[in-house]
């Protein structure tokens, strides 16, 4: 072969006409093989076309072979040039016994992602030497490229039929009525919260928003933990498969991995993260900080503390994660406006925002899981007299509102109320006393827009000890507010 040639691209014709054969022959064959295989695994594009309407026929509780599957091909050029019904009653004719057809759909799916291997590395060759792409980025692409193949036998998955998206939702409220909780998405276990929402959903963008020290990390926080606190899963012949909680992801831009870790200390043991970190605690205490770490221990949360992350690290070390045997069910990003778009940008804060929020969308979509993501708030709510926050007052507010599914703020009223205590024996103090001791331990949850619900208010607890949300016990939680 001369350097110029171009290889023939892996196939066997023999093993398509095999494994289609069997099919025709034996209906019942479909069930037993991978869900994983589609029409576009063949070479052939007839055969892709031949594969697809056996499909369409057996799922839809119709017979599948070669008389009626022809009036179907009766316009296809392909189906008269290999033969017509001829063509079709030999491959049932020499079809192989129906045990053996699973043999056949392996081959056939190795050697279609050996195809796209080898297409995927003929882009890496062309691109390597353009030097308008940063090199790092290049990279970048080709591992998102090979985790999708990896994922799902394709690097695109291109249209889908209704049919397959209805039994996908069907699905998932099969699954949220078998799940504590009858939730269709991940329990946060702040029950109101998962009320309104539902839980949170795979392929959403979640905005928690707040200005700084409403507790939007300490929330986010208690989420995370809750989650992964949660975990179970069973064996499936692909791996496992996640039944309640999940496996957490927590990109902390901020903190350190150990200041997050002292605050998830301090959720479970009930000692307050104050007397942690100055060490004021005693024998007892400490007999509750052992006893909780051992019981959390193991709780599959991940933390990446590396500041200054740009998105398409963050991507690339999710798909990392989620490649691995435990998979991964949910991403935190603390906060927004510390992802970078990468090395030397030259956009403006606004663009680069509405960049990465695009691009944590995207990446919820393709990993099929919900990225929670905090944001901060512009001072414009400290000039207002009402400082409950509304949509109009995050930073950068085009993009995330438009890009969320849900935007939602954290408000404990009494971080102001503190702040403007009258003179101590004045009976606008003793006012102010009874208004503290009713809020001091309240929070707010203002859904400001959620595309699959209500928008509202919810109530939550909250012990500025330990930083911990939590439920509150008497029964009007939660107010709607707008349609």
């Amino acid at each position: 072969m001369d350097s110029g040639s171009i290889p023939s691209m892996p196939h066997n014709l023999e093993a398509e006409q095999a494994l289609l054969g069997s099919l025709m022959f034996d209906n019942a064959v479909f069930e037993r093989l991978s869900d994983r295989l589609r029409g576009t695994h063949f070479h052939e594009p007839f055969h892709q076309r031949l594969y697809d309407a056996i499909e369409d026929h057996i799922r839809q509780g119709m017979l599948a072979e070669p008389t009626i599957l022809m009036e179907r091909f009766k316009l296809d050029p392909a189906f008269q040039e290999f033969g017509g019904l001829r063509y079709l009653a030999d491959l049932v004719d020499r079809a192989p016994p129906a045990a053996n057809a699973p043999d056949y759909a392996r081959v056939v799916y190795d050697l279609a992602l050996r195809r796209d291997l080898i297409r995927i590395g003929g882009e890496i060759v062309r691109e390597a030497p353009q030097p308008e792409t940063a090199a790092i980025d290049q990279i970048e692409q080709a591992e998102q490229q090979l985790y999708t193949l990896a994922e799902t036998g394709k690097p695109s998955s291109g249209f889908v039929s209704f049919s397959s998206a209805l039994s996908g939702a069907v699905q998932m409220a099969a699954e949220a009525y078998q799940r504590d909780g009858k939730l269709a998405g991940l329990a946060t276990h702040l029950d109101d919260l998962d009320s309104k929402l539902g839980g949170l959903h795979p392929s959403d963008l979640l905005i928690l928003a707040g200005r700084p020290s409403m507790g939007k990390t300490a929330l986010a926080t208690n989420i995370a933990f809750n989650v992964a606190r949660n975990y179970r899963w069973e064996p499936t012949p692909e791996g496992r498969k996640t039944v309640n909680g999940g496996v957490v992801a927590f990109y902390s831009l901020e903190m350190s991995a150990e200041q997050l870790a002292m605050r998830i200390l301090a959720d479970a043991s009930g000692v307050s993260s104050d007397k942690l970190r100055k060490g004021e605690i005693d024998a007892a205490d400490f007999g509750r900080i052992r006893e909780a770490a051992v019981e959390i221990g193991e709780s599959p949360l991940f933390i990446d503390a590396t500041g200054g992350l740009s998105i398409s690290k963050l991507a690339a070390r999710a798909r990392r994660l989620k490649r691995q045997e435990h998979g991964l069910d949910l991403i935190i990003v603390d906060y927004l406006q510390l992802i970078t778009t990468g090395e030397n940008s030259q956009k403006n804060r606004v663009q680069e925002v509405s960049e990465i929020t695009g691009a944590l969308k995207a990446l919820a979509k393709e990993l099929s899981v919900p990225i929670l993501a905090l944001s901060q708030l512009s001072r414009q709510v400290e000039q207002r007299e009402d400082k409950r926050p509304q949509l109009s007052d995050l930073r950068e507010s085009g993009s995330i509102e438009q890009d969320a599914d849900c935007v939602m703020f954290v408000y404990r009223e009494s971080y102001y109320l503190g702040r403007a205590e009258p003179r101590e024996g004045s009976p606008e103090h003793l006012q102010w006393q009874e208004d503290m001791d009713r809020l001091e331990h309240q929070a707010e949850v203002v859904i400001g827009k959620q595309r699959h619900g209500p928008i509202g208010i919810i109530k939550l607890s909250f012990d500025a000890n330990t930083t911990k949300f939590g439920n509150l016990a008497q029964g009007q939680r939660y107010d709607n507010f707008g349609d």
